[in-house]
């Protein structure tokens, strides 16, 4: 390759000119050379001490050269002191891949980025790619990224509202249970994000959104709570029990385990329900756009643990004793609020009315038995076996979540 010519006229190193010496370097070899032009009075000596601090070679030219050549800088072998040492935050192969644990010192860099050493060195409990990794996370978070809603725009808050009273009562019930559920799944999730290595952003980046996502929720369900100018209802210490063990699981596995598979997944079942027997068009447009979310939510948490129960063959195992401790916890709990599953009937039935009521009461119990299939189904691809997965659901907290 021909040495290459970089003219800097009266621009000096004061004035950026370095800025144009490394771009001619970009394309060049350690050990080929780059000519300088210039004419600013201090440029040799300034390239001099540049090409010291960046490990490149240099060279004075003479001074009454015609051509105007000050001098030549030498590629070394490094692109800069910084440089020197730098590790790139990649696996193995030495590729932009994905390492099997990321490495402390690499703290907030990029994955792919040369790190240079000396740096920080902040400790994320969840450094592991089997702890945490799936593959599917690139396409959820596109998938989510895409499905964001303006609940201000996207419900239409202008949908009259002429529920009879006792039916509206029910729809403030449901929603206030609603609400204190999601802000459940919106803390477990935030609390394990700031855990996450930042070399794993795909899956930083699903559970941003999952918080977004459960932030909005609570939104749109006090914002409906609060249409008819009703008072939110009882939030029981029997339903605060049960989801304080999700708050209190310090496993990220079993955390999203107990919260997505088991209690999310159940609830993807109860706006469904909740949308097929919405008393309004307003609470309906809600439980359509929230389940699309939920769902999403147990899909990430399904791909998660699918993977992660082939590579470690205890994980099955602690995730039924974590439920069966959970059921021990809260055995001496009042289970689901009786109000919500008396606000599921009515909701149901339509009318207070005992023929109404009748369905209303049938078509809960049919809730109910969908959400144990669920959870069977969903245990099975995770490789329980029919009789474990039978168990384990009848387990679950009555408390839905």
């Amino acid at each position: 390759m021909s040495t290459a010519v970089v003219d800097l006229g009266p621009l000096g190193l004061d004035g950026g000119a370095h800025v144009l010496v490394n771009l001619a370097l970009a394309d060049r070899s350690a050990g080929e050379r780059v000519a300088v032009r210039g004419e600013h009075p201090a440029l040799p000596v300034h390239l001099a001490a540049w090409c010291r601090q960046q490990g490149h070679g240099w060279r004075t030219g003479d001074p009454g050269d015609p051509s105007g050549v000050v001098g030549w800088v030498e590629r070394g072998a490094t692109t800069g002191a910084r440089w020197r040492g730098a590790a790139r935050a990649v696996g193995d192969d030495g590729s932009d891949g994905i390492a099997p644990a990321a490495v402390s010192e690499w703290g907030l860099a990029a994955r792919g980025a040369a790190v240079e050493p000396g740096g920080p060195t902040p400790r994320f409990r969840l450094d592991r790619r089997d702890d945490l990794w799936t593959d599917r996370a690139t396409a959820l978070y596109a998938q989510a990224a895409a499905g964001q809603w303006d609940p201000a725009t996207v419900i239409d808050w202008t949908v009259p509202i002429a529920n009879p009273p006792e039916v509206e009562a029910a729809v403030v019930t449901v929603m206030t249970f609603l609400i204190e559920n999601e802000e459940a799944a919106l803390v477990v999730p935030a609390r394990f994000l700031g855990q996450v290595h930042p070399h794993f952003r795909e899956i930083q980046q699903v559970l941003a959104v999952t918080v977004a996502d459960e932030a909005r929720h609570v939104e749109v369900f006090t914002r409906r709570a609060r249409c008819s100018g009703r008072p939110l209802a009882l939030s029981t210490a029997g339903g605060r029990a049960s989801l304080q063990t999700l708050l209190d699981e310090p496993d990220y596995a079993t955390a999203a385990f107990l919260l997505s598979v088991m209690g999310e997944g159940t609830f993807v079942s109860l706006l469904s329900f909740l949308e097929q027997h919405a008393p309004d068009p307003l609470t309906r447009q809600i439980a359509t756009r929230t389940r699309a979310d939920e769902a999403r939510h147990v899909a990430f948490a399904m791909a998660h643990l699918e993977r992660h129960a082939t590579l470690d063959p205890d994980l099955r195992p602690r995730l039924a004793r974590a439920v069966e401790a959970r059921h021990r916890a809260l055995q001496h709990t009042s289970g689901l609020n009786e109000d919500v599953f008396d606000a599921l009937v009515l909701l149901a039935a339509g009318a207070a009315t005992p023929g109404a009521v009748r369905r209303g009461w049938d078509r809960v119990q049919e809730l109910q038995r969908d959400m144990a299939d669920g959870r069977r189904g969903r245990l099975a691809r995770l490789g329980f076996s029919m009789a474990e997965a039978e168990t384990i659901a009848d387990l679950h907290t009555r408390n839905f979540m």
